[in-house]
C-alpha cells in the first residue's frame, strides 16, 4: 500500500487490502470480458499464413483488426480460416488496422476458431483453460483484447468480504484495446495519443458513486482502465450536476482520455493497480495520482522485494 500523502509504503498480501478499506467506500470494477480475438488465417490465393488480432467492431458489420504481415492485407484480399468454411475479405486499411468483412456470425467464428490474446511475454500457446483463467471473476460483457489486470487479484470470496464490511461496488465497462499498452514515444507525454476504447457507465454505477461520496466514502478504482473511464464520465458533468453531488455522468461512447501529471482527479480517490513498464500511459496515470517521486520510491521497493510486474504480477493500492 502507498499512502500518497505521506509516502509511507506498507507491504502485505493482497487480501490485506481489506484492512485499508472502510464502510462507505465503493470499489469500481471493470466488467469487460476478454474475447478469443486472435485468429490465424491463410491467403486464399497462395496459402500464406496471416495472424489477426480483432480489435473492435465496425459500424458496417465488419471488424477492425491488427494483422501481420500487413503487406499481404490489401483491399480485396480474401482470407480463409483453417478448420472452418469461413472466408474473410479485406475491405480497407487505415491507422495500422484492417477492416475485414464476413457474412457469418462473428461471435461464433471467434468462439470456434479464435485464440485467447494472452500477453506476448507468456511464451506458450493458449489453452481452453485460458478462456476463464484470463478473466476477472466479475467479467460479464465481451469485447476486450486484454484483461483489466488489477481485477484479476479479486476472488468471489474477497468481494463477498468487502460487501460484508459495507464496501459497495460500482460496475462499469471499458473494452481494453491495444492502445492501452502503446509506448509513449514522444518527448512530451501530453502529446501522446490514446486509441479510443468503448466504455459504458450505467445509471446504477453513477448512483453508487454518488451515494458513496455523499456518505463520506471513497471511490476506489480497480485498475487504470476504470480510472480513465470514471474520469471520462466526470468530465462530462455540468457544473450544476457536480454541485448537486454527481461524481460521473451515466454515459457511453469512446474513451481516449490521457491522464498525465499534473492532473486534477474528479472521480477517483484511490487506485488498485499492477506494476507497469516505463514510458507507458499507465505509469503516467499512476504518477499523476500518487506523485512521481512517491511512485518511483514504491517501484524501487517493489524491485528490491522481487515483486512481479505485468498482467499476472503483483498489485499496489494507492490511497
Amino acid at each position: 500500500m502507498l499512502d500518497r500523502r505521506s509516502g509511507v509504503i506498507t507491504l502485505g498480501r493482497f487480501p490485506d487490502l481489506l484492512s485499508f478499506l472502510k464502510a462507505g467506500d465503493v470499489l469500481a470494477l471493470n466488467e469487460t470480458r476478454v474475447i478469443p480475438a486472435r485468429m490465424f488465417a491463410e491467403r486464399a490465393d497462395t496459402g500464406g499464413r496471416i495472424e489477426l488480432l480483432f480489435v473492435r467492431p465496425g459500424a458496417d458489420g465488419a471488424w477492425w483488426a491488427m494483422g501481420k504481415p500487413g503487406r499481404a492485407l490489401t483491399p480485396g484480399r480474401v482470407l480463409r480460416v483453417p478448420g472452418s468454411t469461413a472466408s474473410l475479405t479485406v475491405r480497407e486499411a487505415g491507422g495500422g488496422l484492417y477492416s475485414l468483412a464476413y457474412d457469418g456470425d462473428w461471435a461464433r467464428l471467434m468462439d470456434e476458431a479464435g485464440h485467447m490474446p494472452l500477453p506476448p511475454y507468456i511464451r506458450r500457446p493458449d489453452t481452453a483453460a485460458d478462456r476463464e483463467r484470463y478473466q476477472t471473476v466479475f467479467a460479464r460483457v465481451p469485447g476486450a483484447i486484454a484483461a483489466p489486470t488489477a481485477g484479476l487479484h479479486f476472488t468471489r470470496e474477497l468481494l463477498a468480504r468487502t460487501s460484508e464490511m459495507g464496501v459497495a461496488t460500482a460496475r462499469i465497462v471499458l473494452h481494453v484495446g491495444p492502445g492501452t499498452f502503446k509506448p509513449v514515444t514522444v518527448e512530451d507525454p501530453r502529446a501522446h495519443v490514446l486509441d479510443p476504447e468503448f466504455y459504458e457507465i450505467g445509471a446504477a454505477a453513477a448512483s453508487s458513486l454518488r451515494a458513496a461520496r455523499a456518505a463520506g466514502g471513497r471511490v476506489i478504482a480497480v485498475g487504470t482502465t476504470v480510472t480513465r473511464t470514471l474520469e471520462t464520465g466526470a468530465a462530462l458533468l455540468s457544473d450544476e450536476a457536480r454541485a448537486a453531488g454527481e461524481v460521473v455522468a451515466a454515459s457511453s461512447g469512446w474513451a481516449d482520455r490521457l491522464i498525465v501529471p499534473p492532473y486534477e482527479f474528479r472521480a477517483v480517490d484511490g487506485l488498485v493497480t499492477n506494476f507497469h513498464l516505463p514510458r507507458t500511459s499507465l505509469l503516467f496515470l499512476v504518477s499523476a495520482l500518487a506523485g512521481r517521486e512517491a511512485v518511483l520510491a514504491a517501484y524501487r521497493r517493489a524491485i528490491e522485494e522481487r515483486f512481479r510486474f505485468y498482467s499476472y504480477g503483483d498489485a499496489m493500492f494507492i490511497a
